[in-house]
């Protein structure tokens, strides 16, 4: 077995105080999950609903489920009962869906508004200004099922350290911009999720609260 434990060690010491793992699992076996969850590691992030269901019934129920990937609305429904943080949200209608499930659930759900930073046309999210749109409109206040917690990004996948620094940079400003216009008097409103396997340093520098790392932990992907 890939050496999850001693993967995971070394991860979790190299975090500064303040910054919390999200092991992000899909596509790997609950054998490696459970040899994290043996380290102390309880957040682990999935990406494929019926993956992430199966799991979520064979392993321990104290673990915080993050869903990080792109998020069609009609799977919702299927991990609204037991989803801890939904990372990715980048519409209102996203977001009204979150919100009508849960209401169904009788649970509120934590999410974050994905914002679009990086250069390439694959990533999803909100521009700076869609983002500022989103929130401006308002509609979000009434959802009373939905609870936005920060905000998440994915920096472009470049050797160019100082682009992606710069990117880090960009997304802490929007998240210090937005915490002053709507959120101000909301303690919940303060997580940063960025930073990955091959840049995660870079986002503790600049501010990050949750990193997301797979193949560091985990090794490459078993599909």
């Amino acid at each position: 077995m890939y050496d999850v434990k001693g993967n995971i060690r070394q991860v979790l010491d190299s975090l500064p105080e303040g910054v919390r793992l999200v092991a992000i699992s899909k596509y790997h076996p609950k054998e490696y999950i459970e040899a994290a969850y043996a380290e102390g590691q309880r957040i682990f992030g999935e990406s494929h609903e019926q993956e992430l269901r199966q799991k979520v019934d064979e392993l321990p129920k104290d673990i915080r489920w993050h869903f990080i990937g792109h998020l069609q609305t009609n799977k919702v429904k299927y991990i609204a009962p037991y989803i801890t943080m939904i990372e990715a949200v980048d519409s209102l209608k996203l977001l009204r869906e979150i919100d009508k499930q849960a209401a169904k659930n009788g649970r509120v759900i934590d999410v974050l508004l994905e914002l679009h930073i990086a250069e390439e046309e694959t990533k999803y999210g909100l521009t700076p200004d869609a983002l500022r749109e989103l929130l401006k409109g308002g509609e979000w206040r009434s959802l009373e099922h939905v609870r936005i917690c920060g905000l998440m990004m994915m920096a472009s996948y470049v050797d160019d350290m100082e682009q992606i620094r710069s990117e880090f940079r960009l997304a802490r400003s929007l998240f210090d911009e937005v915490k002053a216009d709507y959120f101000a008097d909301a303690d919940y409103f303060c997580e940063r999720s960025w930073g990955m396997s091959h840049d995660y340093l870079i986002a503790c520098q600049e501010g990050s609260t949750m990193v997301r790392i797979g193949t560091t932990i985990f090794g490459p992907r078993i599909y």
